[in-house]
């Protein structure tokens, strides 16, 4: 019974013992192994490990995950033309040498996040102030953001830290020039909208000039087209009543007479004075004609 007792106890300490001397370590995370204090070992591969118990030996563990860095407000910042511009940013970034991250903001996630905030700022100024408004808000902003990731990953490379991405989430302008840059926006609007009126206007009157010439053309040639009908059907019934006139001459010139009358007395208030015994009336008499 003492002798189970025994190796109970040793059981019990040779478990603890392992306990402590072994430790794990996933895929997320980095493990430092300190000695007396001091980083002896930084240890990146998941899995299990052995160290010496404490106090010989401890483990501090670091994120090995992208960690996101939003600031809590937008930073004021000058362009090239001196406007005041607001910019929100976000930075994603992550522990690239966790012994270096160590000696630099000891294992402490705030710090390192208020120096990359920190030198932000600074490489943001620098990006921002040799360019134009509309440089960082349209043609030049995802050069920008290049250039902002490039100088800040220059500038935390020497305290373990990567620079995954930088973006600028707003840009806004400040109040006391939002409403200037609004009026003159509205007068590019308008000054815009006013010459693409001129052009339809222009257009409108060239294809009204246009319309106008080809129906003149139209008409001149439908008028052409009808005098050339016209006087053939009018040369056509000239051969036709020269043709019937020419078979019987009398009737004609009694045709012709009946025409003048009908002409001369259309009206009931028509009025002659002339000769009875003129020509004009010898078919009125009851005598044939010679």
């Amino acid at each position: 019974m003492k002798k189970l007792s025994t190796l109970a106890i040793f059981a019990v300490v040779a478990l603890s013992l392992l306990k402590m001397c072994v430790y794990t370590v996933n895929e997320k995370e980095y493990a430092l192994v300190f000695a007396l204090g001091e980083l002896k070992t930084v240890v990146n591969e998941p899995g299990i490990h052995v160290k010496l118990p404490p106090p010989l030996q401890n483990v501090v563990y670091l994120d090995k995950r992208i960690l996101n860095l939003d600031g809590a407000g937008a930073d004021l910042v000058q362009t090239s033309e001196k406007k005041n511009l607001l910019i929100d940013t976000f930075v994603k970034w992550r522990i690239s040498d966790p012994r270096l991250y160590w000696v630099s903001f000891q294992g402490s996630e705030p710090a390192a996040a208020n120096r990359v905030s920190a030198l932000l700022r600074d490489v943001l100024n620098v990006v921002v102030n040799k360019r134009t408004v509309n440089q960082i808000t349209s043609s030049e902003r995802e050069k920008a953001m290049g250039e902002i990731s490039e100088m800040l990953q220059a500038r935390v490379q020497d305290v373990g830290i990567a620079i995954v991405d930088v973006r600028m989430k707003r840009v806004d302008f400040t109040p006391e020039i939002s409403e200037s840059v609004y009026r003159r926006m509205e007068a590019e609007r308008k000054r815009v909208a006013s010459e693409e009126r001129s052009k339809g206007a222009a257009q409108a009157e060239r294809i009204r000039a246009t319309a106008d010439r080809e129906s003149e053309v139209i008409l001149a040639q439908a008028y052409r087209d009808a005098q050339k009908i016209k006087g053939d059907g009018d040369a056509k019934a000239a051969e036709i009543y020269a043709s019937a006139f020419g078979a019987d001459p009398e009737f004609a010139r009694f045709y012709r007479s009946l025409d003048a009358y009908r002409a001369s007395f259309a009206g009931k208030e028509d009025l002659m004075v002339v000769d009875p015994s003129a020509d004009f009336f010898r078919y009125f008499k009851a005598e044939k004609p010679q």
